[in-house]
């Protein structure tokens, strides 16, 4: 009986504990029978860490490596503005709208408008997004030409820029500041 107790104090945790350290949109929100509403919440989450850690690392600190075989805070925000210009564009049928390769900007200010650019860029496409054309097939540009769905390049898109917002939570910790998902679930306790 104790350790059956135990056992479903153990997984109820679980969950709070869960969104307390991922970010402030927890799964029961998001989570709906409309795939495309589960990828606009899944965006809506993403995007806002994204653009606060960039506006929010100091400039002095954008040309920071975890370790020297690492790509600097302000190359992963660069990766990052390259990729949601690039799976955005392709969910949307059309040639990514910047040429430029931003994981080459080193410049703070440029980044957040790059960054802030590209996310607004796909926030229409998000928007755009509908359970009735979340399936419709695309043809991703590049060599192969490999074909997806619009809802499934729309799901990486927002995969890539969780694993890459996980990055930079590592060097904002390093560097001594809270990220921003920590700081919002720590302002609502």
């Amino acid at each position: 009986m104790v350790r059956g107790v135990l056992c479903f104090l153990c997984l109820m945790s679980i969950p709070i504990s869960a969104a307390a350290q991922t970010t402030d949109a927890g799964f029961n929100e998001a989570l709906s029978g409309s795939m495309a509403s589960v990828v606009k919440t899944m965006h809506a989450t993403i995007r806002q860490n994204l653009a606060e850690a960039a506006q929010n690392m100091p400039a002095d600190e954008y040309s920071f490596k975890a370790t020297p075989q690492v790509r600097s805070f302000a190359e992963i925000v660069g990766h990052v503005v390259n990729a949601n210009f690039f799976f955005c564009s392709q969910a949307k049928g059309e040639p990514p709208p910047s040429k430029e390769n931003f994981e080459k900007v080193a410049d703070k200010t440029a980044l957040v408008k790059g960054i802030n650019d590209a996310l607004k860029y796909c926030d229409d496409v998000y928007n755009g997004t509908t359970d009735a054309n979340f399936n419709t097939l695309i043809t991703m540009a590049g060599p192969a030409k490999k074909q997806a769905s619009r809802g499934s390049v729309l799901v990486f898109n927002t995969t890539h820029n969780n694993e890459h917002y996980g990055n930079l939570i590592v060097y904002m910790r390093l560097k001594g500041h809270v990220p921003p998902s920590t700081a919002r679930a720590q302002q609502k306790k």
